[in-house]
Order: C-alpha cells, then structure tokens, then sequence
C-alpha cells in the first residue's frame, strides 16, 4: 500500500472556493441524507455486478455535477468503503480547493510522469475512508492524456488499493475526456439539473455515452422544485432520481 499524505482539516476558506461538503458539515441534515439515498439507489441499480470505477458527468457545464460527486464520494467512505476521488475535470477542476489539499500534484503528473509516485499526489482527507487525487496542473492535451495506455494502467493499479474509485469528469456535450473516460469504468451517473437542463442536450448526452458503450445507470435530478413549498427541495442538491435508460428510450 502506497503511503498518501496526511489528511488536512477542511476549513472554511477551502470550503468556500470548492464546493459545500453539507455531508461533511451538516451530516444529519435532510439534505445530507439525500445524498445517502444516492449512494444507497446507486448500489442497488448495479446489485448483479460489482462497481469498482464510477463516473459523475453532466450534459453541460454548471449543472452540479462535482457538487453530486463530492458529496456523494463522502456517503460511500461513510460506509466504511476505502473511496478514492479523482478529479478528471482536467479543464476545470474543483477537488484540491473543496477538500483543502495541494494541486501541485496529482492526475496529471501521474498519468505524465516516466515512473509516477502516488504518495505524491493522492491525500488523505478528514472523512475517514475518503482519498482525493486532484486534477494536477492543466495539460495542454488532457483528452489524449485522458485517453492514453496510462490511464488504464492507473485505473488497475488503484483498483487494487481502493474498494470504489469515483471519477468527476467534464460534462459530455463539451469535450471528448467525458466519453473516453465513461468507457473506461464500469459505471456512468449523468447529473441533471431541473429547469436548466435542455431536453435536448441531456438526450444528446446520453447518445454521446452509448456510442463509446458506456454503461449508463441512471440520472441524478438535481434543484429539484418543491411546489408544495414554493423553493427547491434540497435547495441546491436536489433529490434522486435513477433508473435504466433503455436502449431505445428516446422520451
């Protein structure tokens, strides 16, 4: 087992620029357990094969998704899962300032390095069970990069070191890295947000997904509106919904 830094305590600055952590700072909250019922209908869609990689996408930029996946990625190590979160969004990433660590290193000094040092780039959180490897410094190729032999040998060797290994990758309509990566990994979540999210777009998504045979199993509905009580249920978070997308669904 590779050595990884020593966990560092989130504080409220690293809070502020990344995303909120409510499962971190307000575990009892409804919305908190919202994300338990998540992590909790994810396992359950996929009860006939194990998940060891999972993707979190969106169809477009600023839908939620690395909010989901964070928060998310705290419920599984909750569990008692030893989780690694890797931040695949090499254009755009968040994990270094939502969990307080370094961006010195990480994905993309590994996946660039002759002989790569995971000590160097993987951290220990607060969240007992919960690692992050942030994105590292931007790659002027991250697709090539995101596509290269070295991904896949990364992903093998982590495999054995971690019981589920959750991936924050770019939204699917915008670059490449989301669909070369959802072909790596066994499962795909696409995070999308009620009211903003085109029809369209999500359903363009989820072609771009099959074409690369991505297994797709299901969507997270994220600013849910409550009309009972006139605002959003769960605020920002939202609520799940999941499910199969059949093969020819195009509702």
């Amino acid at each position: 087992m590779a050595l990884f830094k020593k966990k560092k305590q989130l504080d409220s600055n690293s809070m502020k620029h990344g995303v909120g952590l409510i499962t971190v700072t307000k575990p009892t909250s409804s919305i908190a357990e919202q994300f338990r019922t998540i992590r909790t209908n994810i396992q359950f869609s996929s009860a006939d094969r194990q998940l060891k990689t999972l993707v979190f996408t969106s169809a477009d930029p600023s839908e939620g998704k690395s909010t989901i996946t964070s928060n998310v990625a705290v419920t599984w190590a909750d569990q008692g899962n030893k989780v690694l979160l890797i931040d695949a969004d090499l254009r755009r990433p968040t994990v270094a300032r939502s969990f307080g660590v370094s961006n010195s290193h990480g994905l993309t000094t590994i996946l660039t390095a002759k002989q790569a040092n995971l000590g160097e780039s993987i951290h220990e959180t607060e969240v007992p069970n919960l690692y992050v490897l942030p994105s590292g410094p931007v790659p002027p190729n991250p697709s090539e990069l995101l596509n290269s032999s070295k991904t896949d040998q990364l992903l093998k060797v982590l495999k054995e070191q971690f019981d589920i290994i959750i991936l924050d990758v770019p939204p699917v309509n915008t670059v490449t890295d989301a669909q070369i990566l959802a072909s790596k990994v066994d499962g795909v979540i696409l995070v999308v947000p009620q009211g903003i999210a085109l029809k369209g777009a999500v359903l363009r998504a989820r072609d771009l997904l099959k074409k690369v045979n991505a297994n797709l199993i299901g969507a997270v509905l994220n600013r849910v509106t409550d009309a009972a009580s006139g605002g959003y249920y769960g605020g920002y978070y939202g609520g799940y919904y999941g499910g199969y997308y059949g093969t020819d669904d195009k509702k």
